[in-house]
């Protein structure tokens, strides 16, 4: 099948459905994402309109293989126990191998049983055809084959982020605060390309840890789009929709009022950003009363200093940065605020954890001594001073930040100083550079000029 030639899969370049590229993507991808919303019922209406949504998903022109039902239970040798890797809501998983290529895939069966699926399906497969980025997995193909519904992806080694977070058993070893860090915020770049670079929008509604899957490097791709829609666009403020998710991990507001935004989705990285920092469950019934919702728990933690400690995962084992983890709870306590205006954007978000990531902390420090930065001789003098950047709510990316303050201040409760001194130099520095050879061109144009005219 032919590739859709208006999205591409570079990260830098934005993704956009403009007229020059292609004249009838924003009604296709529109009318296909609004036809597979229709297919709720079994009624033979539904039939009807899921043979449509079929047909139209044909005619889309997508970058994904069709495949038979033969081809992918030969994959999986016939669906055997010892292929399968998981299951979720749109149905069991199984780890294959693709005969004409020999290449490793995951293979996700459709539950011909479930409300959703045939639904889920469609804009699953739309979605993932159409949007292509290093932190959102690659669907290789599709079976629509008689009544079969299969999705087939890249296989990613290192399985979900909850399988590294949650019940783990003795033997299997916890992610340490570096990699815990590059996690969250390689899952941030993927719901930025989402919110900022997708036209129109696309907001993922399912951010979940079981959600994000991990390949070599515990490099994090977001998966299982099936519940992704369309954000608003013009001067609408928000799409009105069922409210569909997980419980733990939807936002209040979509909760209570179906209304779905962008920043329904930065609530819910809110929560699993909480989940790497503690470790802790978003919902877990094991917990003692008052302690089993991740978010309720750890609200009241965030008004004191002293208690932030007790919000780090004990399988740490002390091995962090203190002033990392004011950071981290900075950056999350923000996301989980109940009013959504007062959350950031998610560009503000990836800005901040960039940062965090970057940082190399020594677990051969004494706990809490902060990070080790590599050719930084000031940060001897800076160890341990907890500076945070204060949020002016409101404002979009990019927004103004303030970079005063002293660590006695700090507290998630009052801010989200996200970066320190070091990042804004980085800048000032580069900006500089340009400056300069900006002005180097126009001298050497000029004086080019000026000997043509001589």
């Amino acid at each position: 099948m032919g590739c859709f030639p208006c999205f591409d899969s570079k990260e830098e370049e934005t993704l956009n459905l403009q007229k020059q590229q292609h004249p009838n993507a924003p009604t296709n991808i529109s009318r296909l994402a609004s036809g597979a919303d229709r297919l709720k019922s079994r009624s033979n209406v539904a039939a009807k309109r899921e043979q449509n949504g079929l047909k139209e998903l044909a005619d889309a022109q997508i970058a994904a293989q069709t495949f038979t039902f033969r081809e992918l239970a030969a994959a999986t040798s016939n669906f055997r126990p010892e292929s399968f890797i998981g299951e979720g809501g749109f149905g069991r998983v199984y780890k294959g191998r693709l005969q004409s290529t020999g290449q490793v895939v995951a293979v996700k069966q459709l539950d011909r049983n479930g409300l959703q699926g045939n639904r889920e399906f469609l804009v699953e497969v739309l979605m993932l055809s159409l949007l292509h980025h290093p932190n959102l997995v690659n669907l290789i193909g599709y079976c629509a084959d008689g009544d079969q519904r299969l999705l087939v992806y890249e296989f990613m080694p290192l399985g979900s982020l909850e399988d590294h977070l949650h019940d783990l058993p003795p033997d299997k070893e916890s992610l340490d605060w570096n990699t815990r860090m590059k996690i969250a915020a390689g899952a941030a770049r993927g719901l930025e390309f989402l919110h900022d670079k997708a036209s129109p929008p696309v907001i993922y509604r399912d951010f979940k840890s079981s959600n994000i899957l991990l390949e070599e490097e515990f490099h994090p791709k977001l998966s299982d789009f099936g519940l992704a829609k369309l954000g608003p666009t013009g001067d609408k403020s928000h799409v009105s929709t069922r409210v569909m998710g997980t419980y733990g991990y939807c936002a209040p507001e979509y909760a209570m009022t179906g209304q779905l935004t962008v920043k329904s989705d930065v609530y819910s990285f809110g929560v699993v950003f909480l989940e790497l920092i503690t470790g802790r469950k978003a919902i877990d019934s094991t917990q003692p009363q008052g302690q089993q919702n991740l978010v309720t728990w750890a609200r009241p933690l965030f008004n004191d200093r002293r208690k932030f400690a007790k919000l780090a995962d004990p399988r740490l084992q002390g091995q962090y940065p203190m002033r990392g983890l004011y950071q981290a709870l900075a950056v999350a306590s923000m996301c989980i605020q109940e009013q959504a205006a007062a959350r950031p954007l998610i560009g503000d978000v990836v800005t901040a954890l960039s940062y965090l990531a970057n940082q190399a902390y020594d677990p051969s420090s004494a706990p809490g001594n902060g990070y080790r930065l590599n050719g930084d001789k000031d940060e001897k003098n800076n160890r341990g001073s907890g500076r945070f950047l204060r949020n002016d709510v409101g404002g979009g990316s990019g927004r103004k930040w303030d970079l005063e303050g002293s660590e006695k201040d700090d507290s998630p409760k009052e801010t989200a100083r996200m970066l320190n001194r070091d990042l804004v130099r980085e800048r000032a520095v580069a900006e500089a550079k340009m400056w300069g050879e900006n002005l180097r061109d126009k001298r050497r144009a000029q004086g080019s000029f000026d000997a043509n005219n001589g």
